[in-house]
């Protein structure tokens, strides 16, 4: 008979406990009181009652209402409690699920992500951010193609370039004229063509960074979220094939694994990093920064240099007195 009376005390237990959870359920939206009973109205309720005995009791507890801090503390908890109840039962959906919860407190779990998921998740449909970002993505399109444009007519524009590229399409064969195929283009035309040519090996030869470097069709938002799981595979490989490379098996790192290094204790960029002048990308290999300590000293150095040049600049002397 004693395991009979200890399965008993073990189910009265669990009972007991999931009555409480039962109980529990309703405080992760009111508090203390069911929502309806904070806004002294039933569940057949019209949502114009409910706004109705919303403002009626928000204004009661308002905490401006009361002096002393006790009231205030007091009105402030009751107020929130108030507004908690109204957002919750105010619109269809939440109310919906708050109903629900109430008439499936054994679903514990399932209306803890509910309430989470109204609480944390995005109040906006992805659907129209989406649809409003798409117009702002073809802006910012065009915006770069005109910025990649301009920078390579004034790279046109400049005789050591434009030199060079002429060399190019010479050699190429690209210059030659035909004299029949010409016969009916007017000289500006003409001109035209040779110009588009120029341009074209120079947007070819050159390697253009940063804010006008030549836009690539991955820079459009959707396109982005497609490959977003392609892009994380990738990222997750390069970890796991650098922690198996250089954490585990000690490897020696390559070229191209001390510019990364390099690059991160800077903390800047690819393109930040791409932009900068090859002999002070030489400069940082021969010093070796990829290794921290060599990379903290150097770093010191930098800044010590920075604060002495700054120190003698009498602009930042202006600024300082100004911030004065």
């Amino acid at each position: 008979m004693g395991w009979v009376s200890c399965l008993g005390l073990v189910v009265v237990m669990v009972t007991a406990t999931m009555a409480q959870e039962q109980e529990d359920m309703v405080d992760i939206y009111c508090g203390d009181m069911n929502c309806y009973e904070v806004l002294g109205v039933n569940r057949d309720s019209s949502k114009k009652e409910i706004s109705k005995a919303y403002r009626k009791l928000a204004g009661k507890w308002h905490p401006d209402m009361f002096r002393t801090e006790e009231e205030k503390e007091l009105g402030e908890k009751k107020f929130m409690q108030i507004a908690t109840a109204y957002e919750t039962l105010r619109e269809d959906e939440s109310r919906t699920e708050y109903d629900y919860m109430l008439e499936h407190p054994e679903e514990m779990w399932r209306n803890y992500y509910r309430y989470y998921r109204r609480r944390v998740g995005p109040k906006v449909d992805v659907r129209l951010v989406l649809a409003v970002t798409s117009p702002d993505q073809r802006r910012a399109v065009l915006f770069a193609w005109n910025y990649y444009n301009e920078a390579i007519k004034c790279l046109a524009a400049i005789p050591k370039y434009r030199i060079q590229a002429t060399e190019i399409a010479k050699s190429d064969g690209l210059l030659k004229k035909d004299k029949k195929a010409d016969r009916w283009k007017s000289k500006e035309e003409v001109r035209e063509e040779e110009e588009n040519v120029i341009r074209g090996i120079i947007a070819d030869k050159m390697d253009i960074k940063g804010g006008y470097a030549k836009p690539h069709w991955t820079d459009v938002l959707w396109i982005q979220m497609i490959i977003f799981p392609l892009t994380t595979y990738r990222w997750t490989a390069f970890y796991l094939s650098w922690l198996w490379r250089f954490g585990i098996r000690r490897e020696e790192y390559g070229r191209e694994e001390q510019l990364y290094v390099i690059r991160k204790n800077l903390g800047v960029s690819q393109g930040q990093f791409d932009q900068m002048e090859e002999e002070e990308v030489e400069d940082m290999l021969e010093l070796e920064l990829w290794e921290k300590d060599k990379f903290k000293v150097w770093k010191a150095e930098k800044d010590a240099e920075m604060r002495i040049k700054m120190a003698s600049s009498g602009r930042y002397k202006q600024y300082r007195r100004y911030m004065k």
